[in-house]
């Protein structure tokens, strides 16, 4: 008998977890480019410069899609752009460890609607307390605005969520995202093109598509591969750690303090998804994504 030799794959919450590093390095690192170009300007830009990247290095599967794909594809890219302009908006007025925990109760609301537990219906009550905890509303310096958008990204995160394993598994990661990002730029352009008009210099360019290549290039491909292998109940609790990565970013970054009582809250987030990688492994699909080609893993 040969014996079987050992696996390299990587597990789908190392995936989930790199791309989370990735993500909010992106996002504090992009405080600069929204003080230049707006919030939605930078949005435009880095998804732009993103969309480039991914048309380089895949050619986008037109002849593969189906009428049904169409539907799903238009809308996940039109969420990512809503999704990516709410939370550069949301972090343009509220701290960023905030704007993570708010966003997140997009995911969080996901996984405790599709989750078979009583339990988890309890988390995003939670998580919200967190946010209480983190906004503070009692001293009176609440920004409605930042935590509308925040709101709005939380929504399309959630959605995000949905649509990408359903793209996911029809398509290879990068063959569905140099189909859905440029769409994403499209929708983002709305409102980014007229916010960054005249502001617009060789060194913004460069800014832009070096945070392009933190986000959306490399946490959206390790996304995609790791909802084709994860439940959405268990990459929806798993982001729980994302609002943690945020308040930590931001202190090294943009040296945002939190308070006793806003590192009490983010506690309360985190724990609301603290069983997140349990149970929450995808039985593997018997069918290939696409009808003409195998999916093709780079991780695995």
């Amino acid at each position: 008998m040969t014996p079987r030799a050992p696996s390299t794959t990587v597990p789908p919450w190392g995936l989930a977890v790199a791309a989370m590093l990735s993500i909010q390095l992106g996002s504090a690192l992009s405080v600069d480019l929204i003080d230049t170009v707006g919030p939605a300007g930078t949005a435009w830009l880095r998804l732009s410069a993103g969309a480039l990247i991914f048309l380089v290095l895949a050619r986008p599967p037109l002849r593969s899609v189906r009428r049904p794909d169409v539907p799903a594809l238009l809308g996940l890219g039109i969420t990512t752009g809503v999704m990516t302009t709410g939370f550069l908006a949301a972090i343009e007025r509220i701290p960023l460890g905030t704007a993570v925990a708010i966003e997140f109760l997009g995911p969080l609301t996901v996984a405790a609607a599709r989750s078979h537990s009583l339990r988890a219906l309890a988390r995003p009550g939670l998580a919200l307390a967190g946010v209480v905890l983190l906004t503070e509303p009692w001293h009176g310096r609440i920004d409605l605005a930042g935590i509308g958008f925040a709101g709005l990204a939380a929504v399309g995160w959630g959605c995000y969520i949905l649509l990408t394993q359903r793209i996911g598994d029809r398509f290879n990661g990068i063959d569905a995202l140099s189909m859905t990002v440029p769409v994403a730029a499209v929708t983002a352009a709305v409102i980014g093109v007229p916010q960054a008009a005249g502001h617009i210099t060789p060194g913004v360019l460069a800014a832009a598509a070096g945070l392009a290549l933190l986000l959306p290039v490399l946490p959206f491909a390790l996304e995609m591969l790791a909802l084709r292998r994860m439940t959405p109940t268990a990459f929806g609790t798993l982001m729980a750690v994302e609002p943690a990565f945020g308040v930590l970013l931001g202190l090294l970054v943009l040296h945002q303090q939190p308070s006793g009582v806003q590192t009490a809250g983010i506690l309360l987030v985190v724990l609301a998804g603290a069983a997140a990688q349990r149970g929450g492994r995808r039985r593997p699909r018997l069918s290939e994504p696409t009808a003409d080609r195998p999916a093709l893993d780079p991780i695995g």
